[in-house]
């Protein structure tokens, strides 16, 4: 009796709904991972919010990882055990006086030049197939009109519009899945501090249930999950109303930050960020990182703090290469423009992507490359078709465990490829070309048809 009561106090027996999942990993787990996620390879993270007004964070690393984000920039002024502590109120206070709160720079955040259409079209620009917004980070602000979030959300206060809502609406129009990261904890809500429980139960899970039922995303991506257990988020009696629920996406996909017992356990992906963590040979993962070293937009961050394209490539190739999917976040600026740099990045990645993308999209490994491949060479496949992925010009290849292929090109160039068929190796000679028959920049591609036994 007490079960049905808990199930029915949930929301789970209402109508569209069907309990092929349990509340329980067991029962959880067993639901596939979507297959648009496993194809897709590429999308954009977005850091945005009230942390993008002073959008700024030290360079120092006193505290090591992450003491750069700029999205954590409230907690860095509220933390007097960090070592990094006084660098971020002496900033405060020298731009924005002693007795400016944190919470005042709502009135700040204005998003007056945000053009949804626009964001969509660079998105599309990139080669992304997927977008991840900050819908609210662990400071709490909402960026939709979230009633748990009253008069704290950007409906209410700063640029009084649904941010989440029309970027989603913009996104969707242009073909890509569009999806929303949401802190399950935030750091001062009172209701957090004094009674988890009932934050929990009437904050947490009915803030989250609105944003997928309104928005009805493809990807929920968690995060702050890291100091409580998954049991006292109520995260598989959540998600098995996610999954259950006919009103939500059907190819909705889940990230493994639902406690701090599930990361790389549990979850429709794994999740590894600026490479901290462990890729997964058996089951989906995903890298996310930030052009620079900070998530939100950090003023304080050079060009020489940002990646390079190339680099930016290299990256993409390496991680879908291993079988992951590549998250690369950029930090608007609080009036709503993606700067220039990051636009730029984006672009790169898309005219390469023009070129070389069926490499890279609804590939798979090649689980038998050779183990003594160069760290210049990657690898991917579909079907039986094998892609050699050079991120630097090669003299001739050599690569073993292959039949003969029936076809070999470069991706991009309309030139014959000199080969050499023997012992079940081939060995490659790469074209002589010219800076106009150069397919691209960065890393180049060659094809071979029919080639894995």
């Amino acid at each position: 009796m007490k079960r049905i009561c808990l199930l029915l106090a949930f929301g789970l027996f209402t109508s569209g709904v069907t309990a092929q999942y349990q509340p329980s990993w067991e029962s959880l787990d067993k639901r596939e991972t979507p297959l648009w996620f496993k194809k897709a390879k590429f999308g954009i993270f977005i850091h945005w919010g009230l942390y993008s007004v002073p959008s700024w964070a030290t360079k120092s690393n006193a505290d090591g990882f992450g003491s750069g984000y700029a999205e954590w920039y409230w907690q860095r002024l509220k933390e007097p055990k960090l070592k990094i502590h006084k660098e971020f109120v002496a900033f405060q206070d020298k731009v924005y006086g002693p007795n400016f709160r944190y919470q005042d720079f709502a009135g700040r955040f204005k998003a007056e030049l945000f053009n949804p259409d626009d964001w969509a079209d660079l998105f599309k620009a990139s080669g992304a197939k997927y977008v991840v917004l900050t819908s609210k980070h662990h400071e709490g602000y909402a960026l939709w009109p979230s009633a748990q979030a009253w008069n704290w959300n950007a409906a209410d206060i700063g640029p009084n519009r649904d941010l989440a809502g029309d970027l989603s609406k913009s996104v969707k129009a242009k073909g890509l899945h569009m999806g929303f990261y949401y802190s399950l904890y935030e750091w001062f809500n009172p209701l957090y501090q004094s009674d988890v429980k009932t934050y929990v139960n009437d904050h947490m899970l009915p803030q989250m249930k609105d944003l997928v039922t309104r928005y009805n995303p493809d990807i929920l991506w968690t995060d702050g999950e890291w100091e409580q257990t998954s049991e006292t988020w109520r995260s598989t009696e959540f998600l098995s109303w996610l999954y259950n629920n006919q009103s939500v996406s059907k190819d909705i996909v889940v990230n493994d930050r639902w406690g701090n017992d599930t990361k790389g356990k549990h979850g429709s992906f794994y999740t590894t960020e600026y490479g901290q963590g462990t890729e997964s040979a058996t089951h989906p993962w995903e890298e996310c990182r930030g052009i620079g070293e900070s998530f939100g937009y950090n003023r304080n961050e050079n060009l020489e703090d940002y990646m390079s394209s190339s680099k930016l490539i290299h990256t993409l190739i390496r991680i879908v290469a291993g079988g992951g999917n590549f998250l690369l976040n950029i930090g608007p600026t609080a009036d709503g423009r993606i700067p220039v740099i990051m636009q730029q990045r984006l672009k790169d990645l898309g005219k390469w992507l023009s070129v070389n993308g069926e490499a890279i999209y609804d590939t798979d490994t090649w689980k038998e490359q050779p183990a003594s491949r160069g760290q210049d060479i990657f690898f991917t496949r579909k079907g039986k078709d094998l892609y050699v992925i050079c991120s630097k010009w090669p003299d001739n290849l050599v690569i073993p465990g292959l039949s003969r292929p029936s076809k070999v090109s470069m991706l991009g160039y309309n030139g014959s490829i000199h080969t050499v068929y023997t012992k079940n190796k081939i060995i490659l000679t790469p074209p002589v070309v010219t800076p106009n028959t150069l397919p691209c920049e960065s890393a180049w591609i060659f094809r071979l048809e029919n080639a894995l036994l």
